[in-house]
């Protein structure tokens, strides 16, 4: 997910696990219950989470207290200095789908082995299983002279790309790359929008680069879109760098997110954050 650090006050869901369903040969979706889902606002169909697991031996994960506001940094700090053998991992991860009157929220999970605390985790989920929730927060918003939507991820960005076109209104039209391992990670979706879904077999080329092609040779409808790139950082980045210099698309019509990045863990994201946050520094901007 992004590796900036969130600002909204830090208070907790814990809930447990319902119910696990694999949806791909790769994503399984876990259906998490908590009784405080119930009092979450509806919110823009990308929504995140940060979701804490319990570490080997626990029953559920050990957090810090929960902080409001300005604190938010400060409990950063906190939790990044926990032991490791108490510091429970952390990830960020799309509501899938929310339904407040059964208080459940859907996560759709990645599956790339033991390589990942999250991966390893959600292979062997089951019911019963407790984890713990910060947020949800979201950033797709689709300016109102907006003529269609252009929406490009990966793996990762599914959740988020599938629960866009399912809220997608008969008028709106998009086009949307998706980049995936091989055709047995393709999806359906139920959409009432005018829909032009590519699916990018990734092969044995390297992570990004069949995306970063497919989205410089498309031939994209005129008219003002609004694009939501989202998954790795760095294909992230060439992505919104080719729309806003050889497309003309307007900076501001373009939410972009860095779901992960190659390399880097979330928890060693949050401290360059935190590092750039209080020595005053800001993200580049990539014309």
């Amino acid at each position: 997910m992004s590796t900036k650090v969130d600002r909204p006050s830090v208070t907790y869901h814990h809930a447990r696990v319902t119910v696990v369903q694999r949806i791909t040969p790769h994503m399984t979706r876990v259906t998490f219950s908590a009784s405080s889902f119930g009092e979450v606002p509806a919110g823009p169909p990308d929504q995140y989470v940060k979701v804490f697991f319990p570490l080997e031996g626990q029953e559920e994960p050990q957090l810090p207290p929960p902080v409001a506001g300005d604190e938010v940094l400060s409990w950063y700090r906190t939790y990044l200095a926990m032991p490791d053998d108490t510091r429970p991992p952390m990830r960020t991860y799309t509501v899938r789908a929310h339904r407040p009157e059964q208080c459940e929220i859907d996560v759709d999970f990645v599956l790339h082995g033991d390589d990942g605390p999250a991966s390893a985790w959600a292979g062997r989920a089951t019911p019963g299983d407790r984890v713990a929730f910060v947020g949800p927060h979201g950033l797709y918003k689709v300016p109102d002279d907006t003529d269609w939507q252009l929406l490009v991820g990966d793996e990762t960005a599914l959740p988020a790309i599938g629960a866009i076109l399912e809220g997608l209104s008969p008028s709106t039209r998009a086009s949307v790359y998706v980049e995936i391992g091989d055709a047995g990670e393709r999806q359906t979706f139920d959409t009432r929008g005018s829909v032009e879904l590519h699916w990018i077999l990734r092969g044995a080329r390297p992570h990004g680069d069949a995306l970063l092609d497919a989205v410089r040779t498309a031939d994209l409808p005129g008219g003002a879109p609004y694009a939501w790139v989202s998954g790795e950082a760095g294909v992230v980045k060439l992505v919104r760098r080719h729309l806003v210099q050889e497309r003309g698309v307007d900076k501001r019509a373009i939410c972009f997110t860095g779901y992960w990045r190659h390399g880097v863990s979330e928890e060693a994201a949050s401290r360059e954050s935190i590092r750039k946050i209080e020595s005053g520094e800001t993200p580049a901007d990539d014309d």
